[in-house]
């Protein structure tokens, strides 16, 4: 009978033990899941592919992120979500606790980076800006804009995604296919604003669609000041229903694209090429830049002006002239000064 107390009391002990382990860990891991680390900024972290848990952890903690890196790897292998976690760049705040945070990591919530594409810039400029940003290489957006065919648009669009690229300021997820991400953004809101918005789904009477946004592209190139727009259009569809060439400096600095120049030379207006507006009588093949909100309007309700000709001021303006006598007086007066 005493052998069997005492083993008894030996089992009790052990047990009461085990007892108070197990609670010390379990209020551990508690505290090392559930706690956040405290206040302080958003720190940035980077998941690769076939990163580990355990590696996530240990640089989190270091960095003050959670207050356990091995607790964090346990944690993400027992959710057993870890390998479909997105590559990416992540905002992690401190205020968060090590569950909140993996949370963030399995949904995929990556960081995501204002990028603005102003009016008027081509495809090879926009290419720069996210490379800029360190979203996506030049090379990989610009394959991309020359291959529509992989985006589903509700709109009739060419392989060629210039003008298509529709200007605004975008929240672009930080995360590998960045490049694909912004282009179908960019395809949406010309989708929301232009063929939904301003044409209901109808391409204007006279103008297929392609053909309204090429020539909104030469209006973008060409004017600086908004009350202008209407007028420029208005002097490109004179000179379309004449024959005239357009004779549009903007679809030169289109040719020479990076090398484009602040003043160009006559020998740069014979240079071979289909967008060689002086060359060439009618519209370009297609965009020679992105064109906004306003200049797409301008080209569906240009006025009705008698124009054929205008030439750039000094200060962004146009002086506009009915026959070519005036335009080459208006060309010496700009000269003149």
């Amino acid at each position: 009978m005493k052998r069997r107390t005492k083993r008894a009391r030996r089992w009790a002990v052990a047990a009461l033990w085990a007892a108070v382990i197990l609670g010390i860990c379990l209020v551990w891991l508690w505290w090392a899941l559930a706690v956040p680390v405290g206040n302080g900024p958003a720190q940035r972290i980077e998941i690769t592919r076939g990163i580990s848990a355990r590696f996530v952890g240990r640089r989190m903690a270091e960095r003050g992120l959670v207050r356990s890196g091995a607790a964090f790897a346990l944690a993400a292998v027992c959710r057993g979500k870890w390998t479909g976690v997105r590559e990416g760049v992540y905002d992690i705040n401190p205020a968060m606790n090590a569950i909140q945070i993996l949370k963030r990591l399995e949904r995929g919530l990556t960081a995501t980076e204002k990028v603005t594409i102003p009016e008027g810039f081509a495809a090879w400029q926009i290419a720069g800006i996210l490379e800029e940003k360190g979203l996506a290489g030049a090379e990989e957006f610009m394959q991309l804009a020359q291959n529509g065919d992989m985006f589903k648009t509700a709109f009739p669009k060419p392989a060629k995604l210039e003008g298509y690229l529709f200007p605004d300021t975008y929240l672009v997820p930080m995360r590998p296919g960045a490049a694909s991400t912004l282009i179908s953004m960019m395809l949406a809101r010309f989708q929301n604003v232009v063929w939904e918005g301003l044409l209901r789904r109808q391409p204007p009477a006279g103008l297929s669609l392609h053909q309204l946004v090429t020539l909104a592209s030469l209006v973008e190139g060409e004017a600086k000041v908004d009350e202008e727009r209407p007028i420029i259009a208005g002097v490109l569809l004179n000179r379309l229903r004449l024959g005239k060439e357009l004779e549009c400096d903007a679809s030169i600095q289109y040719i020479l694209g990076p090398q484009r120049k602040s003043r160009l030379l006559w020998s740069d207006t014979r240079l071979d090429s289909p967008y060689n507006t002086y060359l060439h009588a009618g519209l370009p093949p297609g965009p020679i830049d992105n064109p906004g909100r306003a200049s797409i309007e301008a080209s569906l309700h240009p006025a009705n002006t008698p124009y054929l000709y205008y030439v750039a001021s000094d200060n962004g303006r146009h002086i506009f002239s009915r026959t070519l006598e005036e335009h080459q007086r208006a060309v010496r007066q700009v000269r003149s000064k």
